[in-house]
């Protein structure tokens, strides 16, 4: 494992973590608070804190796992581990959504019954307000180090982090209101969590969008296979570059292409030209790009010149 890795892993590790244990002191909290405040919304929220500390533990071991190098079994290393941890995050996200939407639900048709719906205390709006204040911090926190390293699994708990946010958000206006405006008002909090768990569930869909797009070995953004060209083309002994092939193999990126040359160039000359063409595409994209590039000569009926003259 090179020091780079290492340093990309600690740097993961240590974010997590921290996220962790902010997401089991919160889960304490709230739950504390949801059953002493009698706020359903509350302890709807602790269950998606609970989702959170469970997420933070799979990308601890995805990610250990998506940094082990290649092996007879696994030729391109083993970075889908991390799109898979991705995908996982993403669906306990939309789970997550689904359940508070239900509840949610469940309490504004029993109010349209008649049912009188129990008003929550204060302790449930000062546990909703605090929950607030650390899950965006451990956000911003989370989003810089996933940036960083360019993870997709990390970038996903990130936001995760964040929909816990919107999440105590809206349980904070539906508690607030059912306080301030008295119990006939209570059903605010169930509204409000059903208002949540829809945002939840978009963040939710955009996750698994882009982790099956990647298990599904999607090719990269057109921008980005424009930038490839780019670079390519800088080279003027290149006459065509045709079959570009790109994906994502969890935190890198994996490029191939043929490429035509001078028929009558020395295979030691040709080589070279590969060579600058790698290494200008890892200085663009990464030390660990995968590339693979299919050496072809000029067309038969073309005739050979030096590109140098």
């Amino acid at each position: 494992m090179t020091h780079s890795t290492q340093n990309r892993n600690s740097k993961i590790y240590r974010v997590t973590i921290l996220g962790s244990i902010v997401n089991f002191l919160l889960l304490a909290l709230k739950f504390t608070a949801g059953i002493l405040g009698h706020s359903a919304a509350m302890i709807a929220d602790a269950v998606h804190s609970l989702s959170d500390f469970i997420t933070d533990v799979i990308v601890v071991v995805f990610v250990k796992l998506s940094t082990k190098p290649a092996d007879d079994d696994h030729d391109y290393g083993h970075g889908k581990y991390e799109t898979v941890a991705t995908s996982i995050i993403g669906m306990a996200l939309l789970v997550v959504a689904l359940m508070l939407a239900y509840d949610g639900g469940e309490k504004i048709l029993a109010f349209l019954q008649g049912e009188e719906l129990c008003s929550p205390e204060p302790i449930a709006l000062i546990a909703a307000l605090a929950s607030i204040v650390s899950k965006e911090w451990i956000f911003r926190v989370t989003k810089k180090v996933a940036d960083e390293v360019d993870s997709k699994a990390l970038e996903a708990n990130a936001w995760h982090h964040r929909s816990d946010a919107y999440s105590s958000i809206g349980t904070a206006v539906g508690i607030g209101g059912a306080i301030v405006l008295g119990s006939q008002w209570a059903v605010l909090d169930a509204i409000a969590a059903v208002i949540v768990s829809i945002f939840i569930a978009l963040t939710a869909i955009k996750i698994i969008r882009q982790s099956a797009g990647e298990l599904l070995e999607e090719s990269l953004p057109r921008e980005t296979e424009e930038r490839i060209l780019e670079i390519i083309e800088e080279d003027k002994a290149v006459s065509d570059i045709h079959n570009l092939r790109t994906r994502r193999i969890g935190n890198r990126i994996a490029i191939e292409m043929h490429l035509r040359l001078p028929g009558c160039m020395p295979l030691e000359e040709a080589h070279e030209h590969a060579s600058m063409i790698e290494r200008r595409l890892r200085a663009e994209f990464g030390a660990n790009t995968h590339i693979m590039l299919h050496l072809e000569p000029v067309k038969p009926n073309v005739v050979c010149s030096d590109p140098r003259l």
